[in-house]
């Protein structure tokens, strides 16, 4: 059910900790993979010069390794900073569909986070750490900020303890040499330092995860810091009887003792755990689905437009990761090659770069390969809690820039009689359409509002919506309006993007024949993007 995992200790950074990289891997991939990694650590923005410092690379390697992501869509630059965008999240995801357990187990937790009113999530093995790869976080105060991707020590942690329960002796050996080398986790920049006077100590580690083992369940009482308590029971493979997973209640000591997690909590999270375990039983095996096409032509011909500032052998060695998917979660490489277009040979670099690097392992079926976790670390948890104001901001200032016109995204409200105004990009004119963030309109007197009401229901299934609306003198005098929708994954309209203009600017003809183009094609973008960040994550529409 699940991807092997590697066995060797978390580094944030490759290279360093890693050993002397092997003679056929992939250098130019292993810097391309390093930047990534420190644009992850930063929070998805950081400046070229911010990049060198952080990884020792010079100016001009930085350079043509962000105008190669930016190629690929992964980054953009934003004035002087490297952005990371959702596409890159298409790397995590290839490495969640292969391991199936958010899509066949996510709404089970979902359903326990909305029946208890507690933070729930699954987590996997990453050596001596743990991953997330699904949340579900109540809206409060005191919230959660983890977020599907990030790394913790297994020794902060209630899943750590039952993952350790089944650890070698050499990953135990590789834990006390970081736990020797790194007491105050600096290498796991997504937790504090761990409290002062607080249980996490080697042996105090040991012992839990021998209670652990006994009891099948582990609480985390205020390890990450202070207020924090969890209570985990582990999710097993039905075939095998080992982890897959772990399952966790997450809350807060002003709302529930670690005692009162045991007594009030444990057995409903047991229920579920034994229904998730049952859901793991039943799941058929997955068809896999066309790999991504073209991918070794693409590289090939970006090569030949932008020249040495497109690195062909990083773009290529990226396209590797994507090979792999629901039903493709284990590939030879053969299969691999075939998949990506590439040649066996450049295939075969980029998995012992991999390899090398922790994103991908060899499986215990002879020959293949297949992603581990560490795949998260590439992107995906800066923005696994994007919204789509954040995703379709940047295309709002493209179309602006391309139409100069004012452009803005719109959603219905929970009554469906207002539009509420969630982005906006403003043209640069003496006189334009001002409508600022957060305004709302009666919905049936703005183009957006009108095209939204047409469209059904989110939970209803009737009549296709209009491709786009068309408002005059709405939602005042003088102003001419065009919008057109946005859909989700599902196929639903979900928000409306437009533009405004004055009447004496552009005639409606001349607003459906130089305008609806951009905004369609703009609306087809953010879905893009929208689509890639909300396969395993929910995205919120304000």
């Amino acid at each position: 059910m699940s991807a092997k995992t590697t066995a060797s200790a978390p580094s944030p950074v490759p290279g360093p900790g890693l050993g002397p990289a092997p003679a056929e891997a992939v250098t130019p991939l292993i810097r391309g993979i390093t930047v990534l990694r420190q644009l992850t650590e930063a929070g998805g923005t950081m400046s070229p010069s911010g990049i060198e410092r952080a990884t020792g690379l010079a100016r001009s390697t930085v350079d043509r390794i962000t105008a190669t992501l930016a190629r690929m869509g992964y980054v953009r630059l934003d004035g002087r900073d490297a952005v990371l965008t959702p596409r890159v999240m298409e790397l995590g995801n290839a490495y969640l569909g292969a391991l199936r357990l958010p899509a066949l187990l996510s709404a089970r937790a979902d359903h326990l986070a909305d029946e208890l009113d507690e933070s729930v999530s699954l987590a996997v093995a990453d050596g001596d750490g743990i991953r997330f790869i699904h949340q579900a976080t109540r809206r409060r105060a005191m919230s959660l900020s983890f977020r599907i991707g990030d790394l913790l020590p297994a020794e902060r942690t209630a899943p750590g303890q039952l993952f350790a329960t089944e650890w070698t002796p050499q990953v135990w050996q590789g834990w006390r040499t970081r736990r020797a080398e790194d007491p105050r986790n600096r290498a796991f920049p997504t937790v504090p330092p761990p409290p002062p006077g607080s249980a996490g100590g080697d042996e105090d580690f040991e012992a839990r995860t021998a209670r652990a083992a006994v009891e099948n369940c582990a609480v985390d009482d205020q390890l990450i810091e202070p207020g924090l308590v969890a209570v985990s029971v582990p999710v097993r493979d039905p075939r095998t009887a080992r982890i897959t997973c772990v399952a966790s209640v997450v809350s807060h000591t002003s709302r529930h003792t670690s005692a009162d997690l045991r007594e009030t909590l444990l057995p409903r999270l047991r229920l579920a755990v034994a229904a998730m375990e049952e859901d793991l039983r039943g799941a058929p095996r997955p068809e896999p689905g066309p790999p991504p096409a073209g991918l070794a032509a693409w590289t090939g011909a970006s090569k030949l437009e932008l020249g040495r500032e497109f690195i062909e052998s990083l773009a290529r060695g990226l396209t590797v990761l994507s090979a792999f998917d629901e039903g493709r979660a284990e590939l030879t490489l053969t299969e691999v090659a075939k998949a990506t277009g590439l040649a066996r040979a450049t295939a075969r670099r980029a998995l012992i770069t991999y390899e090398h690097l922790g994103l991908v392992a060899p499986t215990p079926h002879r020959g293949t390969f297949a992603l581990t976790p560490r795949v998260l670390s590439l992107g995906f948890p800066p923005l696994s809690r994007t919204s789509l104001p954040r995703i379709a901001a940047p295309r709002l200032t493209g179309l602006a820039d391309e139409i100069q016109e004012t452009t803005s995204l719109a959603v219905l409200t929970e009554r469906r009689d207002e539009i509420q105004y969630t982005a906006r990009a403003t043209a640069h004119h003496v006189m334009s359409v001002d409508i600022a963030v957060g305004t709302r309109l009666p919905a049936r007197s703005t183009s957006t509002g009108r095209l939204l009401l047409a469209a059904p229901a989110p939970h209803g299934s009737p009549p296709s919506s209009p491709s786009y609306t068309l408002a005059e003198e709405e939602p005042e005098q003088g102003v001419r309006t065009i919008a057109v929708p946005v859909h989700d994954r599902e196929g639903r309209v979900i928000a409306a993007l437009g533009a405004a203009t004055h009447v004496a600017r552009r005639t409606a003809e001349e607003c459906v024949h130089d305008i609806l183009p951009a905004l369609l094609s703009t609306a087809a973008h953010i879905e893009t993007d929208l689509h890639t960040a909300a396969r395993f994550t929910h995205v919120p529409l304000t």
